[in-house]
């Protein structure tokens, strides 16, 4: 037992982020899992249209699942700037989007999901009304999906040893080689990985068939992914140049709180809707 957990406690230390690379270029886990995250996205969804019977266009969840993609780089690279790295768009904005430093190519550092989550939005919102219809005819198609897709992409900080958790003495802690304190903390971004990904998929899994209105489904993802991530924040730890944001809540707390109060408002959304069409 105690081999295990010598084992488990330096397991971040002995993970390589990058799978291979060829000369300056690498091919990294995260973006890996990335690519991972929005196929299998896309393998539930085509079983929800086939299995559920559900009536969408032939390739309607590929075509959405690209204008998710744009909306996930633009706003999850956006949203980190603007919620996390201010500073950025005002003494270096040209870079804020270029993969390459000095003429390496070092990829694009520093995604916010709640960023991510507004791009993605704003990109269905214009997707569902190319194709006329409901912005929740798109959302709700996609929400029971969602955060088994989104598992992978906390797996993916994890191997890259980002985003890990405060100080902790319980047997759980690992040691990050990236906090430079050489002290236990908590593997936050797994805790996210099964209560935000695989614990919430469950729950929208289990639901996708009992929709009382339009708007439940995707109202009660951004809901639910408030909700739990607003309580794993009290286990990972903030943004050093952030620290608490308002009394002891971080930025991340505060955008959640933000996301429960728009879930709120996007089911009054949806009732509103199917009142007016019924």
């Amino acid at each position: 037992m105690e081999a295990f957990i010598q084992w488990w406690q330096h397991l971040p230390s002995q993970m390589n982020p990058i799978i291979f690379s060829v000369g300056s270029f690498a091919i990294r886990w995260y973006g890996t899992m990335y690519i991972v995250a929005f196929a299998l996205t896309y393998f539930l969804v085509q079983y929800r249209i086939t299995h559920d019977k559900l009536r969408y266009p032939r390739d309607f969840a590929a075509d959405a699942i690209m204008w998710a993609i744009v909306g996930v780089i633009l706003g999850g690279r956006l949203g980190y700037v603007f919620f996390y790295d201010f500073r950025m768009l005002i003494q270096d904005p040209i870079h804020i989007f270029l993969p390459f430093r000095e003429g390496r190519f070092v990829g694009i550092s520093g995604m916010s999901y709640h960023g991510g989550l507004i791009g993605v939005i704003i990109a269905w919102i214009l997707f569902a009304r190319k194709h006329q219809m409901h912005f929740f005819h798109v959302a709700d198609l996609f929400a029971p999906a969602i955060p088994l897709g989104y598992t992978f992409g906390r797996i993916g900080n994890f191997i890259n040893g980002e985003l890990y958790g405060r100080v902790t003495e319980a047997a759980i802690g690992m040691y990050f080689p990236n906090a430079g304190d050489n002290l236990l903390r908590h593997p936050s971004q797994l805790y996210e990985a099964f209560f935000e990904g695989i614990f919430l998929f469950f729950v929208l899994w289990l639901l996708r068939k009992k929709t009382p209105f339009l708007g439940f489904l995707s109202g009660m993802y951004v809901f639910g992914y408030g909700f739990v991530r607003f309580f794993i924040e009290y286990f990972r730890e903030p943004d050093a140049h952030l620290g608490f944001v308002f009394l002891q809540f971080s930025m991340g707390q505060m955008l959640c709180l933000g996301m429960m109060g728009v879930a709120i408002g996007m089911w009054m959304w949806g009732r509103r809707v199917e009142a007016k069409g019924s």
